[in-house]
């Protein structure tokens, strides 16, 4: 029987040996080898919005699977162009670049934006404005957009023409912002960097300095996208409408695709030769995109989300009251951090591992931040039993590891 000793062994060792070996999901659930259940608020690091094993998005994959699997972008294909249209007709963009990850849609994203501003202002205009604990991708151009050094460490030299501002700071933005400005990439909330979301006002300056020296606002929705917030898109709480947004994760809800939006104005300037991608927009990737899209941009679900949100999040403060274990708990829609107290820094770990003993999935943000992204059909009944096993993780925790 396969097990984790085989993973050490035929795996590469950079994501570690994990702790559990996972055979089944359901909705909600994850079933171990050992049969056990665990309730999932991590959903894949923001992936499984519609749960695992949705029954529409496994009718799109296996009606599809039955026709055709892949093309190439030397012909076409219909769930390709019906998912763009899609999106389209449902956000600020009025074109779409498929891929298959949010590294590479985040990589098209970067390669729009300079070659936008090449053929508009030549080559002096390359500079990309990025921010302190962002996190882009793990390819050499989106770890170095990334504003965590930990990522670059040992693989330089890095490419050049990025700069790294601390995020929602005003001041440092508009010191930073100049002609040689091709682009500001940002994320509306800040994933792996601790659940930290953007300041309107600052969002807003953003906007207005890439309109003052004519560079592309790039929103990374990568983890935000896909109904996380309770809107299909974060930016579009915010008033702010971006020129490039990208989008994966939950773009699949965990079969791999990603995508690029961006207007008509950059779109141009991607001429054919100047970006591709063998697998992307491949007809299964797009047809369960479209069925998951279908599913989740419907108001009366991301009400539904809106809705999970605030129950999560009121009651999670009021086991807070109890234990004292957070700072601040922050974070929209199903995607909450919860901020240590700095007299248990670094203890973020701890409480995942807790959890895996109670049968319950959850996540970090750095090691300061229990991390929360279950997937968006979770329902009250579930939220609650959650609650009931945080409850214990929390007493646990304060009661061993804490102490």
């Amino acid at each position: 029987m396969t097990d984790l000793t085989d993973y050490a062994h035929y795996l590469t060792p950079n994501y570690g040996v994990p702790p559990i070996l996972m055979t089944e999901g359901q909705g909600c659930r994850l079933t171990d080898q050992a049969n056990r259940q665990y309730l999932d608020l991590a959903g894949g690091i923001a992936v499984s919005a519609l749960g695992h094993c949705h029954p529409e998005l496994i009718n799109a994959l296996t009606t599809q699977a039955h026709k055709v699997w892949h093309l190439s972008n030397t012909l076409a294909n219909e769930p390709a162009i019906q998912l763009a249209e899609a999106l389209v007709k449902s956000t600020f963009a009025d074109r779409v670049f498929f891929c298959n990850s949010g590294a590479e849609a985040n990589e098209a994203a970067i390669k729009a934006a300079r070659r936008a501003a090449y053929d508009q202002a030549g080559d002096e205009k390359h500079e990309i404005l990025c921010f302190e604990n962002a996190f882009h991708g793990r390819t050499i151009a989106t770890v170095t957009a990334g504003g965590q050094p930990k990522y670059r460490q040992g693989f330089g030299p890095m490419p050049e023409g990025f700069r790294h501002l601390p995020y929602n700071d005003c001041n440092a933005l508009l010191a930073a912002v100049s002609e040689k400005t091709c682009a500001i990439m940002v994320e509306p909330i800040q994933g792996e960097g601790g659940v930290r979301p953007i300041c309107p006002t600052f969002f807003e300056k953003i906007r207005s300095a890439c309109d003052r020296v004519g560079a592309a606002l790039i929103v990374d929705e990568v983890q935000t996208g896909m109904g996380r917030t309770g809107h299909l898109f974060a930016y579009e709480a915010s008033g702010v409408t971006p020129d490039i947004l990208t989008s994966a994760k939950s773009l699949g809800c965990g079969f791999p695709i990603g995508a690029m939006l961006c207007t008509e104005s950059i779109a141009k300037h991607l001429v054919p030769g100047t970006h591709g991608s063998t697998y992307g927009g491949n007809p299964l990737g797009t047809a369960v995109a479209l069925k998951a899209l279908s599913i989740i941009n419907n108001e009366s679900f991301l009400d539904n989300v809106r809705s999970l949100s605030e129950r999560f999040i009121s009651e999670l403060k009021r086991l807070n009251d109890a234990h004292g274990l957070f700072e601040t708990i922050r974070g929209r829609g199903l995607l909450v951090g919860g901020v240590l107290r700095e007299r248990w820094a670094g203890k973020a770990p701890d409480l995942v591992s807790l959890g895996h003993e109670e049968g319950l999935l959850t996540l970090v943000a750095g090691p300061n931040v229990q991390r929360f992204a279950p997937p968006l059909i979770i329902t009250e009944t579930e939220i609650d039993e959650a609650l009931e096993k945080l409850d214990r993780v929390y007493t646990r925790f304060t009661q061993t590891v804490a102490t």
